[in-house]
This record gives structure tokens, sequence and C-alpha cells, in this order.
């Protein structure tokens, strides 16, 4: 059920440059302007983990590379 929920959408490539997007926007809450704005890169962390993307799931989308038959 968990895979319908949350169905793996995100490529390696995809997944890498939202974990390091995401650590470089939380890092702005402790280094820079130091605004609660900065929490918001936990999500694209949290999506880089688990690999996948609501938004990806809710448009069809989806970076993960074709399965070969």
């Amino acid at each position: 059920m968990l895979s319908k929920l949350l169905p793996k959408n995100e490529g390696t490539v995809d997944r890498a440059v939202r974990v390091i997007a995401g650590i470089a926007i939380v890092s702005l809450a402790f280094v820079g302007p130091k605004t609660p704005w900065g929490y918001l890169g936990l999500l694209p962390i949290v999506t880089g983990l688990l690999g996948s993307c609501p938004a990806y799931t809710l448009f069809g989308l989806s970076t993960c590379p074709m399965k070969k038959r």
C-alpha cells in the first residue's frame, strides 16, 4: 500500500540534487539571513531520501530510468 502512496519516481541524479539543494537551503536558517524560511529545505531532503515526490505522482512524472525488457 505504501508503494501506491509513495511510488519511486525519482532517479539517482534527481535524488542527489534534491538532497544537496535541501542542505544548502537549510543552511540558510543557520548561516546567512537566519530566517525560518530555511527550514523549507527539509522538503527536498525528505523527498530525495525517500525517492518519491508527491508532485511527480500528481502530474504523472518520473525521472527513474526505464526498465529494460
